[in-house]
């Protein structure tokens, strides 16, 4: 008998799920809390028979933080962690510029595997667990068409840790398996990109001497880069480029730190001490049918500003709604062909941007030197960087470009098409300001996780315009109406016309038109939702979808 025919295989009964999710780190984890708080079955593996115990990426930006305070787990995650109020930078030593982060912008710096513990509670919280020590082999009936529907999901070869052979068919599959990814490499899809020539060395240790614990700090200079921040229980991370061949050790890095760094800190208790190599790449496509890739699956990069793990569990939040909205039936298919461009456009932004700041970091040429130096100065004296660099890095600057007209405003001198392209105006494809809707009970852990919010600007007394938009709102089960006073909008958004924006579940602006445009607000409503309902059922679980007005921010 051949050792295959000896092979043990699964006969227990097969586990009903939804969604197969392959990888039980961050963003396979958040990927699961956003399908199971929408009522979607889901099964997590992972081929590591215990967590991580590593503390890997650290910052945590404010998109990031919305997506905690929505599993109700953010106090937790702010108690684990520490603010940090400030990048600084250095030249050789000498200061260049310290940005400061306003407080709605400032980031939570907790190691990776804190993340990890607060996910997984949220995971069990929500009825769900990883099942460790399983590993994904293969798939078979994998449809290389790139269909959805009139197609089965493939049958997931599954290895466990006792060497049981499981076949299970998976409806919908996620790949969160990280750079060395099996899902992405079964799909066939590219990775393409770099690796930049240095090595990088990482030592987090604690240290004799002073270090400011809310800010991190970049000092730059020919010789390579140095990065410090610190950790949560008197720990700091020391990050620095590495000349070809030098091995990481405590010997080493306090070599860097006296040759580049801060004068009088001694690295003492070592807790953690890796060395790798800095990619910069992204796959050519997130998406094959019915099999996703997300977070470092689907794009690695330079961990400069930290975007690495946020990126990949906004993936995870994308992603999780439209599969919800497409197995519970509420909106078609093509829902689902979304995913890959939007979360794609986003990795190679934070590829490019990261790779600027790796590079920038390295430069050796006087010239250069020069050139980036008076920049950090220009931003320090002008505040430019904290005004426009940090929303970026928080996430408030992300913004899926419309690829349909119905998604803009009718008319060709629209003022808000023009709006749309100044930095910090509210555009089409960007969040929702996340102050205003948890204000106006769209966004937050009580509102509607699969709900849609059309948001209704008007002056008082604009009564036929919410009559209008009352019957556009009857026929859809799961679209919800909330006033919002035009100066408050005007205030917020740049635009006090009578008119309205439409809001996503993961709580993007889908679409925002004037008074004259509800037949495009319809259309567009069919792109998404399907044809409307002929007779409108609220769910179970729904968000009681009466009118709503704001109520007053604070300042």
């Amino acid at each position: 008998m051949s050792s295959a025919d000896e092979t043990p295989h699964d006969d227990t009964p097969e586990k009903e799920y939804d969604v197969l999710i392959v990888g039980g780190g961050p963003v396979g984890m958040m990927a699961a809390c956003e399908l199971l708080r929408r009522d979607v079955r889901v099964r997590i593996i992972d081929r590591a028979p215990e967590p991580s115990p590593f503390p890997k990426a650290l910052l945590m930006w404010p998109r990031s933080l919305d997506l905690f305070e929505d599993l109700e787990a953010l106090d937790e995650l702010r108690a684990a962690g520490l603010a940090i109020n400030a990048f600084s930078y250095f030249s050789d030593r000498q200061r260049l510029a310290t940005f400061d982060f306003p407080a709605p912008l400032v980031p939570v710096c907790l190691p990776q595997n804190e993340t990890e513990r607060i996910l997984r509670g949220a995971l069990e919280g929500l009825g769900g667990t990883v099942e460790r020590g399983v590993r994904l082999l293969n798939f078979d009936g994998l449809d290389f068409s790139g269909r959805i529907d009139g197609v089965s999901g493939p049958t997931a070869i599954l290895e466990h840790a006792d060497g049981r052979i499981e076949r299970t068919r998976a409806p919908f599959v996620i790949g969160a398996d990280g750079a060395g990814s099996t899902v992405r490499s079964l799909i066939g899809t590219g990775f393409t990109g770099s690796t930049y020539e240095s090595a990088f060395a990482l030592v987090d240790a604690r240290i004799e001497g002073s270090l400011p614990e809310d800010q991190a700090l970049y000092y730059q200079s020919p010789a390579g880069a140095l990065v410090i921040v610190a950790l949560p229980d008197g720990v700091f991370r020391f990050f620095s480029s590495l000349t070809p061949g030098e091995p990481v050790s405590v010997a080493s890095m306090q070599r860097i730190v006296d040759e580049r760094g801060p004068r009088g800190v001694r690295i003492t208790d070592p807790v953690w001490e890796s060395v790798f190599r800095v990619h910069a790449r992204h796959a050519n496509d997130f998406q094959l049918g019915r099999v996703f890739i997300a977070g470092d699956a689907a794009h690695i990069h330079s961990p400069a500003g930290g975007q690495g793990l946020n990126t990949g569990m906004q993936d995870a939040h994308n992603l999780a709604w439209k599969l919800a909205a497409v197995i519970h039936d509420e909106a078609p298919s093509e829902l689902l062909l979304s995913y890959g461009p939007e979360r794609a456009a986003v990795a190679r932004q934070v590829v490019r941007d990261t790779d600027i700041q790796t590079r920038a970091w390295m430069v050796k040429r006087r010239s250069e030197v020069v050139v980036r130096d008076a920049a950090f100065r220009i931003g320090d004296r002008t505040g430019a960087m904290s005004r426009f660099y940090a929303p970026v890095m928080a996430g408030r600057r992300i913004a899926y470009p419309p690829v349909r007209d119905t998604q803009r405003p009718g008319g060709r001198q629209s003022s808000c098409r023009l709006l749309g392209r100044l930095p910090g105006r509210v555009r089409i494809g960007a969040v929702f300001p996340r102050e205003l809707a948890v204000s106006l009970g769209i966004a937050g852990p009580d509102a509607d996780p699969m709900g849609w919010s059309l948001v209704a600007v008007a002056e008082a007394g604009a009564a036929a315009w919410h009559a209008r938009l009352d019957a556009v709102v009857s026929d859809r089960k799961r679209l919800g109406l909330v006033e919002l006073p035009a100066h408050t909008a005007r205030r917020v958004t740049g635009c006090g016309k009578q008119g309205y924006y439409l809001v996503r579940p993961d709580g993007h602006i889908a679409a925002h038109g004037h008074s004259g445009d509800v037949d495009r607000l319809r259309t567009e409503l069919t792109v998404l939702l399907g044809e409307p309902d002929a007779s409108r059922k609220t769910l179970p679980g729904a968000a009681a979808h009466g009118r709503v007005t704001a109520r007053p921010l604070t300042a």
